[in-house]
């Protein structure tokens, strides 16, 4: 049986890589990387509409990644990194995973041949 805390962790995890898995919203966290910025500024580099700057901001706020406020008739958005941990943790495991079985792969392409070249013979 799945916890509700775990769902809840599995959920967010989906979101964020989900939110990760498109080019234009890793830019738009790029570019909120150096402040916070209003959605047309988000969508000017890739020359889209308010509307469809403001679906890809909708997809990172869902994954907890940018917050976004309002000051009169300007949408402002931040980055909210924290989320961007627990993709990262997931990550890791993976590459010690990776790590160990490439290392352990190494050593035995290192280990001397056995029997598979008689003593004294000659190669040609």
């Amino acid at each position: 049986m799945v916890t509700p805390m775990v769902q809840q962790r599995s959920e967010q995890l989906d979101a964020v890589f989900h939110a990760l898995s498109d080019p234009t919203r890793r830019e738009m966290l790029r570019s909120l990387s150096s402040g916070p910025r209003s959605i047309g500024e988000l969508a000017a580099p890739f020359s889209m509409s308010f509307a469809g700057a403001s679906k890809h901001v909708k997809t990172l706020e869902r994954a907890g990644l940018v917050n976004r406020s309002v000051e009169g008739r300007t949408h402002r958005c931040s980055l909210a990194p924290a989320p961007l941990a627990g993709a990262a943790d997931w990550l890791r495991f993976y590459e010690r995973f990776w790590n160990d079985r490439l290392d352990a792969l190494e050593r035995e392409l290192r280990k001397p041949e056995r029997g598979s070249a008689r003593k004294g013979a000659r190669h040609e």
